[in-house]
């Protein structure tokens, strides 16, 4: 019975959250309204969002469902690659989102000269490219450890910190550049920085309606980083977790389950323009 009520939370999770981001770029790309950057970015983060569940929760419903919780080294590489992949691209698109709001509230007179259509194909060409390569250096870094047979993988999908544990290959040199890859890729000071800069332009807005907006902009994604990051920091801010394993597993599940499940209430379902799009959709769907 246990087995059945885990098989039905996780796939109605997998498909909210897949029909939930298929929805979104249908929208942005059927209604004209939405032919924004920050929906442009906004799309994107939905397709990574698809391949990130995709990666893991299909084969978690496939091991609930046949009991066989197998699975080849070849395959555990390839979850390992397409998951980090996934990961690594909503960040660069979340703080390209940033950056958007960033420049329409702190320069918004030269907004439309700094955030051009070209700028921003740019931007997201570069979070997939980047993304491709730095998950194929880790898959590869990976790939040529040392694991014994014998080996099981206590947690929920090819975690990187996990297969790490499990090794018996030297990972000093690999979890230094990871070190310095999440510190680059993250851009966690980027990010708390600028916010200064932009909650004081807020601030300086005379118009109380105005100020209510940008606040409310930036609480979206402000909300949505703070979901996306504040998992990571509990399972990888150190080397040692003091975490037990279910509890690690657990964050691990909200992380790849829930928070990408989550991402269209803050960015959609509390918009108005999102919300007239559907309506218009549906009516037109009649």
């Amino acid at each position: 019975m246990e087995g059945y009520l885990l098989f039905i939370g996780v796939l109605l999770m997998y498909l909210l959250t897949v029909n939930g981001k298929l929805l979104i770029t249908g929208l942005i790309y059927l209604e004209t309204r939405l032919h924004t950057l920050m929906y442009f970015f906004l799309g994107n983060l939905s397709l990574a969002d698809v391949i990130y569940v995709s990666t893991t929760l299909l084969k978690l419903l496939s091991i609930i469902t046949t009991q066989d919780n197998r699975i080849y080294f070849s395959t555990c590489i390839t979850q390992l690659y397409f998951y980090m992949f996934a990961a690594v691209c909503d960040i660069f698109i979340l703080t390209f989102m940033f950056y958007d709001q960033y420049v329409a509230i702190c320069m918004s007179l030269q907004y439309h000269l700094i955030m051009n259509r070209q700028v921003c194909n740019t931007m997201a060409a570069s979070s997939w490219l980047i993304s491709a390569v730095n998950s194929v250096i880790y898959a590869v870094l990976t790939s040529i450890l040392f694991f014994s047979y014998s080996h099981e993988i206590d947690h929920l999908y090819c975690d990187l910190k996990t297969l790490y544990s499990i090794t018996s290959s030297n990972t000093a040199r690999t979890e230094i550049f990871m070190l310095f890859g999440n510190i680059i890729f993250t851009f966690l000071p980027l990010i708390v920085t600028s916010y200064v800069y932009v909650i004081s332009s807020i601030l300086k807005i005379c118009s109380s309606q105005g100020c209510l907006k940008a606040f409310s902009s930036c609480a979206s994604h402000l909300t949505t980083v703070m979901l996306f990051y504040g998992p990571i920091i509990f399972l990888y801010g150190n080397k040692e977790s003091g975490h037990s394993k279910d509890q690690d597993k657990m964050l691990s599940f909200i992380y790849m389950a829930v928070v990408p499940m989550l991402y269209p209430v803050f960015y959609t379902l509390r918009n108005n323009e999102v919300l007239g799009a559907v309506r218009k959709v549906a009516r037109n769907l009649k």
